[in-house]
């Protein structure tokens, strides 16, 4: 290696060992919590005074010198950069005495001198994309020179030809910048980069930004992009009034009355796949254009560009974001995330980030925007954890769902891009699967637009797999149409991965199924009741009339085996054939499901439980065990898993149905327990005993599902077990029809011993239940 490598090599790890020194004395600093910080800075304030005191120093002097140096210390620390700039001032301000020796102390050209500093490191700090330090420290260096080379002419030369040499230096920076920005430009820029103009909070801005000045946008153009965006109609309509709003204080402005600079910051909220983040670059853009903003570009982040390994390095992280969105749009994607409870204790990294991200919202407001996204009702909780960020985030754009037609749209477009064309027979189809979707509540759940353009890309990718295994010479036409066939299987494909997404049942199939079932006829008669009601109130809405809030939760009360498990199943049936579920899976549940082992966990637990059931049914088995009386300082987990569950329940009732069962006296006993639970299940189905008769026609029904029937005489000793333990009051503690389904297997069984010991048997023998089989059975279930 040359003597030149390794001075270079030397040079370049001091200077990384001085950064990274720099970098650990920081961390150290925000590590500390900030009274500890401010009573640091006292401290050794007292401690130099006091060396002052003891040493005979000017105290005044040295008060103003000491608060003078923890200050810059602490601005150095905070904000690196502009802390190089005012060392800059500073070696500037000690040129004073020197200026005083050359020109007098009696001409004002020294004062002038100085006042150049300030007045460079404003225009130095305007002209971004280049370090603001550097720029002054050039301009101030040139303006010295030339101020001390002209001082044997004339005071006046002098100062002129200072203050020139300043301009020069500014003015050839600034046309540094705009040459690497129109180097930049000459590029050619592909469409996804057209399309994501954006920063990644990992990265950096856009070459653009970083060597020069954004292209000019007008807010016609800002708006114009707005209007080309496909449905979000309520959403434009806010965007339009706030770009109004922002002409109007211009206008008053201009016309001489003083009003706040137009500047706030946002909440998006909505399900996914719904263009939050295409209108947050928009709203960047209309910024912008109307001269609030100094770019349009958005960074984009989540919790993980906020928050460190470590308490103190998440505001180092947090501020370095915000330092990279300053002129720009900080969208921060999921903003509830950074409070993370998911163990049930605070979240003091997430903490640290919110308090960063208020202070520097309010701090910067007049150079930033920040927009929070997210879910709407984990961003109403994320909002209500702290006061600050109701107050600073006041302005909410909220994002519908896609209809049908504009999810076809949006497909058709995406196609159009692609150069690709739906045949004639694949647009009804298209528009039937948006529907089937939108009907069943899915299309938050499968993404909004952002299924739209999967469902193009795999209809797209079906066709092409379609017409090379074709085998030949495929025509021209072929290659770029979509077919009604590649529409379905890409279909079939996206959603299979989806869970719970099936063939919906119809409603007849359901109630079919309900009236196949023994006995049970009050609660037959309830279920065809309340799906009447169901049907009466989607008439009603589909043509436009006035429709009661509609009935989503139940309390299913009766004795073990009555089969209330069953009728759940079959009502999440009826509620997805209507449109009014996403699908009709059932969650099963007890007390054990939702309670944790801690406060707060419990919360956490039955959150997760209704999560998992969103757009179905959470069938909770039992449910007066979430009020155990045998605690004597009362069940506090069980309330707790209560009380989440009627938030819940109120939140989610259009998405989820639930469903609370067990013994009728118990049941009422838990309702009683909370106000909030009667008046939110306040439908309830009263479920039976089985009579003998049922009883026995559900044993028949499980021997015939199973190839076999009982001979007379048995069926004979089943009518009689049955009225015995009717009669007796016997039946609700065997379990009703679990006890006739028992019954039949355990006699079944006795059947299949029997015969095995006979050594052979003819089909008739191996199908037949007899009395003694039955009897055998009784005596083992006595």
């Amino acid at each position: 290696m040359r003597d030149s490598d390794r001075a270079r090599a030397a040079s370049l790890l001091s200077r990384t060992a001085a950064r990274d020194l720099f970098e650990q004395v920081r961390f150290r600093y925000f590590h500390l919590p900030p009274f500890v910080r401010r009573v640091l800075f006292v401290v050794l304030l007292v401690a130099v005074m006091g060396v002052a005191a003891a040493l005979n120093w000017s105290l005044m002097p040295t008060f103003i010198c000491t608060v003078a140096v923890l200050a810059f210390v602490a601005l150095a620390l905070s904000y690196p950069r502009a802390a190089a700039t005012v060392l800059v001032l500073a070696g500037w301000g000690l040129l004073l005495p020197l200026f005083m020796v050359v020109f007098g102390g009696q001409t004002p050209v020294p004062g002038l001198l100085m006042l150049l500093g300030p007045l460079v490191a404003i225009v130095a700090h305007l002209i971004r994309w280049v370090p603001p330090w550097l720029t002054t420290l050039m301009s101030l260096a040139a303006a010295g020179l030339v101020a001390l080379s002209l001082s044997p002419l004339s005071s006046s030369t002098a100062l002129w030809g200072a203050y020139g040499a300043a301009a020069a230096v500014l003015l050839y920076r600034l046309i540094l910048a705009r040459r690497a920005r129109a180097g930049a430009e000459r590029e050619p820029v592909g469409v996804e980069t057209q399309e994501r103009q954006q920063v990644r909070a990992g990265g950096h801005r856009p070459a653009a930004a970083e060597t020069g000045a954004p292209p000019p946008i007008t807010v016609e153009q800002a708006l114009a992009e707005l209007e080309s965006m496909i449905g979000l109609e309520p959403v434009k309509e806010q965007v339009r009034a706030i770009a109004a709003s922002i002409e109007a204080a211009r206008l008053r402005r201009e016309a001489g009355y003083t009003n706040e600079r137009p500047m706030r910051h946002f909440v998006f909220v909505g399900p996914p796949g719904t263009g939050k983040t295409s209108v947050a670059r928009t709203l960047a853009k209309i910024f912008y254009a109307f001269g609030l903003l100094e770019t349009p570009f958005v960074v984009e982040a989540q919790r993980a560009d906020l928050v460190g390994e470590y308490l103190g390095a998440t505001a180092i992280k947090t501020n370095e974001l915000i330092d990279r969105a300053l002129g720009g749009v900080l969208f921060v994607d999921e903003a509830y995330g950074l409070i993370n409870s998911g163990d049930g204790q605070p979240d003091r990294f997430g903490a640290e980030a919110v308090q960063t991200l208020l202070k520097r919202a309010e701090d910067d407001r007049d150079r930033l925007i920040v927009i929070l996204a997210g879910y709407e009702r984990e961003t109403n909780d994320f909002l209500s954890s702290n006061p600050g960020l109701s107050s600073r985030f006041a302005t909410r754009v909220r994002f519908p769902s896609y209809d049908p037609g504009e999810l076809l749209e949006i497909t058709e477009a995406v196609q159009e891009r692609r150069g690709d064309r739906l045949a004639p027979d694949a647009r009804p189809v298209l528009r039937r699967l948006f529907e089937d979707v939108h009907r069943r509540g899915l299309v938050d759940d499968l993404g909004n637009a952002r299924f739209a353009r999967s469902l193009a890309e795999a209809a797209a990718q079906a066709r092409d797999v379609r017409v090379v295994s074709a085998g030949g010479a495929p025509r021209g036409e072929d290659l770029v149409t979509i077919t009604a066939g590649d529409v379905t299987k890409a279909f079939d494909e996206i959603t299979a991965r989806y869970r719970g997404y099936q063939a919906t049942p119809t409603l007849d199939e359901a109630l079919a199924d309900l009236d196949r079932m023994a006995g049970l006829e009050p609660v037959k008669r309830q279920v065809h009741a309340i799906t009447a009601q169901l049907k009466v109130a989607r008439m009603r809405q589909e043509q436009g009339l006035p429709v009661q809030s509609q009935m989503r939760h139940f309390v299913f009360a009766g004795p073990p085996g009555t089969g209330k498990t069953t009728v759940a199943r079959i009502l999440g049936r009826i509620f997805s054939a209507l449109g009014l579920l996403a699908r009709p899976d059932v969650v099963e549940a007890s007390r054990a499901d939702l309670v944790g082992q801690h406060l707060g966990a419990t919360a956490i637990k039955t959150n997760e439980l209704v999560d998992r059931a969103l757009g179905g049914v959470l069938f909770v088995d039992e449910a007066y065990g979430l009020v155990n009386a045998g605690y004597s300082g009362g069940d506090a987990f069980g309330a707790e898993a209560v009380q989440t569950l009627l938030k819940r329940a109120e939140d989610d009732r259009d998405r989820v149905v639930i469903i609370l069962a067990g013994y009728e006296r118990e049941m009422d006993a838990f309702l009683a327990t909370n106000p909030g639970l009667a008046s939110r299940f306040n439908q309830r189905v009263a479920f039976p005993s089985y009579s003998p008769s049922e009883l026995a026609e559900i044993a028949n029904l499980q021997a015939a599902a199973s190839g076999d029937r009982f001979d007379a005489s048995a069926g004979r000793d089943l009518a009689d077990v049955f009225d015995w333990v009717c009669r007796e009051g016997l039946i609700d503690g065997l379990g009703n029809g679990r006890f006739a389904r028992s019954l039949y297997e355990r006699a079944a069984l006795r059947r299949d011993v029997r015969l095995a010991a006979q050594g052979t048997a003819n089909a008739a023998e191996l199908t037949t239940i007899t009395s003694e089989d039955v009897r055998s059975a009784v005596d083992e279930l006595s």
